[in-house]
């Protein structure tokens, strides 16, 4: 993630850090998107962390991460380490940086051996390694497990300690751990995001025309503005506000997104959680519009994403993967010839509104690699809207040629945008076209 935020007096002093602890972390057999979540969330909060570290399962080497992370930091997020084996350490290494000893927390195994009970399952000796504590720490229930979390004080810092697991640690954050950093930043607690979805532009572009804003922004403080990059999903542009109460944050984000919205007008297609699927879905339902899907190159791609949409059943009518050049002769109506041109797309997107009964018809077909077809270079791909409206039907295509090297792989990175580009083609069709019922 990268961002511009503000260093004002009214970013809130707290630092949260987060060490993950696991040998498997290191020797790349996990891939560690605790780091990631924690440190999107903390920094929706406007809580500032600067440093994430990997260790793994020994104690000297956690000690000593942990003691070189409080160093600068306020607090610290330790992910991991705390389950029933011999080498779940972080208990210990915790005990030890406050320089004190675990005990046994009659709760806690109380709770375990409940759990265990209650499954009719025979519980091992070691999971009451789990109810120890470091003397002087807080717990923070375990609600989805069996290991809890703890709040453990050193000096006038704090080390958060929580379990590995995805969904438990998810929980704890948002209950416990979330609202003891905002008390401790003694800055307003009401806090809270507004993303635009954009599509179209870098993120070095977006940045360049933002500037102005951004600028602004970090002169007064709140909100603070950050991008997101996030591959085929597009660049987000996330603004996160501070105030006393639910109104005031939310006029800050309303005034300020509409302001980042005038700036880009043109890439901006939703907010928040609007997936640009669930975008074109709702466009074409308010007009009372079906659409149906005919593919090539990209095997079904589009057709699944727009499916994948909840809601989608009362729009998307059906779709047809013509892979096969005869596929596309046989049962979507193309005339015979060359298959990597806007004339074949437009067979195609005809063909599938006949086929399914739709009122849209979405077509793409192109050369994924690894040779050229039909004289069309590896990487070409096309793209037609059709709406076959009572006598004056309207169309739109669209051809892009991707100079791309030829990948050793079956095929080339065209397949992979091409959803998105799908998408985007057909909200840019239904914004600029004029649909009248007939």
């Amino acid at each position: 993630m990268r961002g511009r935020h503000s260093h004002q007096s009214e970013v809130p002093p707290v630092r949260c850090d987060v060490v993950a602890v696991g040998t498997e972390l290191l020797l790349g057999q996990i891939v560690d998107t605790n780091s990631s979540w924690l440190g999107e969330q903390l920094a929706a909060a406007g809580i500032d962390s600067c440093l994430q570290v990997k260790v793994g399962d020994n104690q000297a080497r956690i000690v000593a991460a942990l003691q070189s992370v409080l160093r600068d930091a306020d607090a610290v997020i330790v992910c991991g380490g705390l389950g029933p084996t011999h080498d779940d350490i972080t208990r210990e290494s915790i005990a030890e940086v406050m320089g004190t000893t675990l005990e046994m927390h009659d709760v806690i195994a109380d709770r375990i051996a409940h759990m265990f009970a209650s499954r009719n399952r025979k519980m091992a000796e070691n999971n009451l390694r789990q109810a120890m504590v470091p003397r002087g720490a807080s717990v923070i229930e375990q609600k989805r497990g069996t290991a809890p979390g703890l709040i453990c004080p050193v000096g006038d810092k704090v080390i958060y300690a929580v379990p590995g697991v995805p969904y438990e640690l998810h929980e704890m954050f948002e209950r416990a751990i979330l609202p003891d950093l905002l008390a401790r930043s003694g800055e307003p607690r009401k806090i809270a995001s507004r993303v635009l979805r954009t599509w179209g532009e870098s993120e070095s572009g977006l940045n360049e025309r933002l500037q102005p804003l951004i600028d602004e922004l970090d002169r007064v403080g709140n909100p603070t503005l950050a991008f997101l990059a996030s591959g085929w999903e597009g660049i987000k542009v996330r603004l996160t506000a501070r105030g006393a109460d639910d109104a005031s944050v939310k006029s800050l984000l309303d005034s300020w997104a509409e302001r980042v919205r005038a700036v880009v007008p043109e890439v901006v297609f939703g907010y928040d959680t609007d997936t640009m699927e669930s975008v074109v879905l709702d466009l074409l339902r308010a007009r009372g519009l079906t659409i149906g899907v005919a593919e090539s190159v990209t095997g079904g791609l589009v057709a699944g994403r727009l499916t994948a949409t909840p809601g989608s059943s009362d729009v998307m009518r059906g779709g047809v993967v013509a892979y096969a050049s005869d596929v596309k002769f046989d049962v979507l109506g193309v005339p015979r010839g060359p298959v990597i041109s806007e004339d074949t797309a437009r067979a195609m997107a005809v063909g599938v509104c006949k086929t399914v009964g739709s009122s849209v018809g979405l077509a793409l077909t192109g050369v994924a690699g690894p040779a050229e077809q039909d004289g069309a270079k590896v990487g070409t791909l096309c793209i037609f809207d059709h709406r076959d409206v009572a006598r004056r039907p309207q169309d739109h295509a669209r051809t892009r040629r991707d100079q791309r090297p030829q990948l050793p792989a079956p095929t080339a990175p065209a397949p992979l945008a091409t959803p998105r580009s799908a998408a985007w083609t057909r909200l840019k069709f239904i914004k600029q076209s004029e649909f009248r019922l007939s």
